[in-house]
């Protein structure tokens, strides 16, 4: 495409892309926008370097003109996003790129592979963490997916309400909070359960969490006290019926005086079963396989489209797919949020051309992010989680309930105004 829209001199007209969702994953009520910072940390890296512009050649993907565009690439544009931790609906415009077309086309892939996967992540986090409510949520998938994506995934957890990982790089590399506990193959290691749990106290104190489902739980809850005293700080529990045996461990941990050890639960937990062991005297859960798939939806289903681009005379127009099945709306896109009088998020407004009228409590989506190829954007990690707590908190209820619904609020197009 940006080699023959070179030719054409198609290229350097002025356009706008939009990413977007067309629709939410069947029975989701919101989405959570997360990659954002990561999508600014690569464009600020996103060069061809030699080694890139040497292979092109050598495989005669381009041509000369091409590669000689490519290696003085530099985005020059404007972008504009929702913020980081912010809700999402079907047809929010989660990033809007303003540049010319050879400009703006180039970053399809790379804003599409950061969004799909980090928002994927963090839409599913956001629905543990609203049941698990102020039982907190330890990210522990790092085992079950891609060892690059396994630090995103920890990443955009966190934004969406996740305590800590056990990911060491995402706490180098994004600051997550980390924390971790022993595997079944440190208690195998040793000749018993007691020897295997005094070496852990002896090295980490008595506040560690003992993985106490090895052999016999109720026989390895007695040792852990013996060993680490009433002060031990937490029991994993990995298998088994967790609901029933957190209960029964609960009963046996304060009959021996330890009546502030938590509990730890882990297996395979996705937003179901957190609900499920909110009836329990559970205190954090770990989960692994279901966060860092998306819980059943591992990717947002995110697009990349033209939406407008100027004509011969210079003047924008609104561009669209009218396929059957997957129809765009055409134009520039501007959103906000219509709140009512009680602070509830009633509608997702999104005007076309223009900016919708805001009533005076409404909240503006699009905030800068790029401006003439300076990124401006840059936000915290922490700045995002509180984004994502506050915009939960505008949903109505509906929006954390487990059972198959529509989105919670729906999304409204105002007409371009001539």
């Amino acid at each position: 495409m940006l080699q023959a829209a070179l030719r054409s001199g198609a290229a350097h007209r002025t356009s706008v892309f939009e990413l977007f969702a067309r629709r939410l994953p069947d029975g989701r009520r919101y989405g959570i926008v997360a990659g954002t910072g990561r999508f600014l940390e690569a464009l600020r890296e996103f060069r061809f370097g030699t080694a890139e512009l040497d292979d092109l050649r050598k495989r005669k993907v381009v041509d000369d003109a091409t590669l000689e565009w490519l290696g003085s690439y530099r985005f020059s544009g404007d972008i504009w996003g929702y913020a980081e931790g912010e809700a999402y609906f079907p047809g929010s415009p989660i990033l809007v790129v303003e540049s010319t077309f050879a400009e703006g086309v180039i970053l399809e892939t790379v804003a599409l592979s950061i969004f799909n996967h980090d928002s994927a992540i963090a839409s599913a986090a956001s629905r543990m963490t609203a049941v698990a409510g102020d039982r907190p949520c330890i990210e522990m998938g790092s085992r079950r997916t891609h060892e690059l994506s396994a630090v995103a995934a920890a990443r955009a957890a966190y934004i969406a309400g996740f305590a800590t990982t056990s990911n060491l790089e995402a706490g180098r590399r994004y600051g997550v909070p980390t924390s971790g506990t022993a595997a079944h193959s440190f208690t195998l290691l040793h000749d018993d359960e007691r020897e295997a749990f005094q070496a852990q106290v002896d090295c980490l104190g008595a506040g560690t969490t003992l993985l106490v489902d090895t052999y016999d739980v109720t026989n390895a809850v007695q040792i852990a006290v013996e060993v680490a005293g009433p002060e031990l700080g937490g029991v994993r529990l990995d298998s088994g019926d967790l609901l029933g045996q957190a209960r029964d461990v609960r009963e046996q941990l304060d009959g021996l005086g330890a009546t502030k050890t938590r509990i730890v639960v882990t297996s395979d937990l996705d937003e179901y079963a957190i609900a499920a062991l909110q009836a329990g005297p559970v205190d954090a859960y770990g989960v692994g396989t279901q966060l860092v798939t998306g819980s059943g939806a591992p990717t947002a289903g995110m697009v990349y489209k033209l939406v407008a681009r100027a004509d011969d005379a210079g003047t924008m127009v609104g561009v669209a797919k009218a396929s059957k099945d997957k129809k765009s709306v055409g134009g520039r896109k501007y959103a906000l949020r219509r709140i009512d009088s009680r602070g509830v998020a009633e509608a997702e407004i999104i005007g076309i051309g223009e900016r919708p009228e805001n009533d005076g409590n409404d909240r503006e989506l699009l905030v800068p992010l790029v401006k003439g190829g300076e990124i401006v954007g840059d936000a915290t990690l922490e700045q995002a989680r509180e984004r994502h707590l506050a915009s939960r908190k505008e949903l109505s209820r509906k929006a954390i309930q487990l059972s198959r619904g529509e989105p919670v609020i729906p999304t409204t197009y105002l007409d371009d105004q001539p």
